[in-house]
């Protein structure tokens, strides 16, 4: 089996495959685009991050500036004009197949006016998004081809506030070797927030020293969540780990995105579809159901150019995370 395929379901004995003809009574081609379009809205990573065009094969190579050329005065009219040398490093955005497979009893299947795709398309959707967030963010079953997720990159490069319990938290934020200010001393600008969605709570209940609230000006109209000018993103979809980061704050710029391949569909009448633990979930055949399996194929880097304020590409990083200073208890 690959490993470096992403699937949420394990597939075994693909045999008898319904050829794409016979699905397109099911699936519509032109759905396809609506898909992925979905699958963006679903992924906090996708949503966020900057779309490149798509992939023409399997890698994407994406020169990175590596080396701030130097300029020079002149001296006087006949003062001699200098060189400077200017270097791109190579990333490379490798292409890896995410899978979904989602059962159907042939019963359902047989109520003509029941409306099969518009149940199945908002659970490929979702589980597409869930699996590339916990990928790119936490390193979740990542591709072995794949970068550091978000979180490990800026681990490494020390771009990561601890909040104990007694912290203020606005001081943890915004202060002095805050969130945003380790993404500035890198020299990027943040332009975005992803948080657990505990945080929405925690912001809410943010007061000065009177007692007024510093987040939330009355209780009657909906809150904006924005930090310093910038939005935030809660993700719900599953995905988001606050054992491991409370919030991710950033340039979202430098999160590029490719898809190599559009979603493509398949029905199955005969196999097992497996649990993530190995346990067989259903058999195809014994149990009257159809398998439709979607799958597509994309990839992401963080390019971190070189610039003035932070030339150590390993200590440079255009995100940071705010993680617990100590182990989580349940609900909170």
């Amino acid at each position: 089996m690959n490993k470096n395929r992403m699937n949420l379901r394990l597939f075994e004995n693909d045999v008898n495959i319904i050829d794409r003809s016979g699905a397109e009574s099911l699936i519509p081609v032109q759905e396809s685009n609506e898909i992925i379009q979905g699958v963006i809205a679903q992924s906090a990573v996708l949503s966020r991050g900057r779309k490149l065009p798509n992939m023409t094969s399997k890698q994407y190579k994406m020169p990175v500036l590596d080396m701030l050329p130097i300029a020079y005065f002149v001296n006087g009219d006949s003062g001699q004009k200098k060189t400077t040398k200017q270097a791109w490093d190579k990333k490379f955005i490798i292409a890896e197949e995410i899978a979904v497979i989602v059962p159907i009893p042939e019963s359902v299947l047989d109520y003509s006016d029941y409306d099969i795709w518009g149940e199945v398309k908002p659970r490929v959707t979702e589980a597409f998004g869930t699996k590339i967030d916990g990928a790119a963010l936490f390193g979740v079953d990542k591709p072995s081809t794949w970068r550091d997720d978000i979180v490990t990159t800026a681990t490494k490069a020390g771009s990561v506030v601890t909040l104990g319990s007694a912290d203020p938290l606005y001081d943890k934020i915004m202060a002095e070797e805050g969130v945003l200010d380790k993404v500035e001393k890198c020299g990027y600008l943040v332009n975005g927030h992803m948080a657990d969605v505990s945080m929405r709570a925690k912001l809410r209940g943010l007061k000065n020293a009177n007692g007024d609230p510093l987040f939330k000006s009355d209780m009657q109209g909906s809150t904006q969540y924005a930090l310093d000018g910038s939005p935030m993103k809660f993700p719900i979809n599953g995905a988001w780990d606050k054992s491991k980061a409370r919030m991710v704050s950033g340039d979202f710029s430098q999160l590029v995105c490719s898809i190599r391949q559009d979603i493509t569909f398949k029905l199955f009448t005969e196999g097992v579809v497996q649990n993530t633990d190995g346990t067989i979930a259903y058999n195809l055949m014994q149990n009257d159901m159809v398998a439709l399996r979607a799958v597509m194929r994309l990839g992401w880097e963080i390019p971190n150019p070189i610039n003035a304020l932070k030339t150590d590409k390993n200590k440079r990083c255009p995100f940071a995370v705010l993680k617990a200073g100590a182990v989580l208890k349940t609900g909170e």
